[in-house]
């Protein structure tokens, strides 16, 4: 068991310490307990019995009895020769724990599973990600947002790809133009060969992993330590919906952007030209598009020297005057760029 818990709560699930023993009662009583109340028992959170409330992050709900004793039985059945005294001793425990919440039946515990739940930590998240990969046998599909994938964060995932590979399961990855430029990311798809397709946009929705369309992992905050495990049909539908919009979007990885159809103005300027029109900041369209705040201000000052602008208002004016603040024009050859002047725009 990891964590500051360890040291002052040398346990497992099986056999709790009496301050543990009481809260998890407690909260299996209740239906939840406050925060505050598991803050001298840090096991509960560690062996996962008790879990933040997707409804009011201040309060704890309980992992119901019989889905901890099912997933402690798992590992101990890996080991059974070694841990027949441990598997009896747990199933005694969470025969009592069954006993104190019998309000929380069988199907109550499938209907939470079918919904919400709060990943907390990276190991939990980790954990629940190797599950799901486990179990899947049909398809994967992901949202991968930001710039140039990090090679740590492709070896992160890279085992669950190949085991998901070898079981035939096809994935199709979205990700943003600027993800192009990563020779890890180009690394990655060689190795995976046709097992995974991936195309690209201007910008994407924030990270999203969906497992044969009945599980969805995203994101619960700005840092990602904590994440929402979906399995509610209506919002895993949902998402699925929302990616498959998307996919009929973006463009293959293997075939070019198109061109801008203006002279002088590339694809990654003529995104921020647009998201410059929608009165966005420097920041926000650099995040948005995957690059460094720096890159955006750079691709910025050559917009406004193409268009001939001396100021950022300026820039704004010129933008709608050439059409790039609306959807982009279709290729066919570079435009030239004809800028009226104030003479021939005024009312006569």
């Amino acid at each position: 068991m990891a964590g500051h818990g360890t040291d002052e709560h040398p346990h497992g699930a099986d056999r709790l310490c009496e301050a543990g023993d009481r809260v998890y009662s407690r909260a299996v009583r209740r239906g939840r307990v406050p925060r505050a109340d598991a803050e001298a028992v840090p096991c509960l959170l560690e062996l996962a019995l008790l879990h933040p409330d997707p409804d009011d992050m201040d309060w704890l709900v309980p992992t119901s009895p019989q889905e901890v004793m099912t997933r402690l039985l798992r590992g101990v059945y890996d080991e059974v020769s070694a841990s027949q005294r441990r598997m009896g001793s747990a199933v005694a425990a969470f025969e009592w724990y069954a006993g104190l919440g019998a309000h929380l039946s069988v199907a109550g515990t499938a209907a939470d599973r079918s919904a919400i739940r709060v990943l907390d930590g990276l190991s939990r998240i980790q954990a629940a990600m190797d599950e799901a990969t486990q179990a899947c046998t049909t398809e994967v599909l992901t949202v991968q947002p930001g710039g140039i994938r990090p090679e740590h964060e492709l070896t992160e995932g890279l085992h669950r790809a190949l085991a998901l590979r070898g079981r035939g399961v096809r994935m199709r990855d979205l990700y943003t133009h600027v993800a192009r430029h990563g020779q890890g990311l180009l690394n990655y798809l060689e190795l995976m060969g046709d097992a995974v397709q991936a195309r690209t946009l201007d910008e994407v929705i924030d990270r999203l992993i969906l497992f044969d369309r009945t599980v969805a992992f995203i994101p619960a905050n700005a840092d990602r330590t904590l994440a929402l495990e979906l399995r509610h049909p209506a919002l895993v539908g949902f998402l699925a919906t929302v990616f498959e919009r998307l996919w009929r979007l973006a463009i293959p990885l293997t075939a070019p952007l198109p061109d801008t159809g203006i002279e002088g103005i590339s694809n990654r300027e003529q995104s921020i030209a647009a998201l410059l029109a929608e009165g966005h900041q420097d920041a926000v369209i650099a995040e948005r598009l995957g690059i460094s705040v720096r890159t955006c201000r750079a691709h910025i000052a050559r917009l406004s020297e193409t268009l001939g602008a001396a100021s950022r208002t300026q820039l704004g004016v010129r933008i709608a005057q050439v059409g790039l603040d609306g959807p982009p024009r279709p290729s066919g050859g570079a435009a030239s760029l004809t800028i009226p002047d104030q003479e021939s725009r005024s009312v006569r």
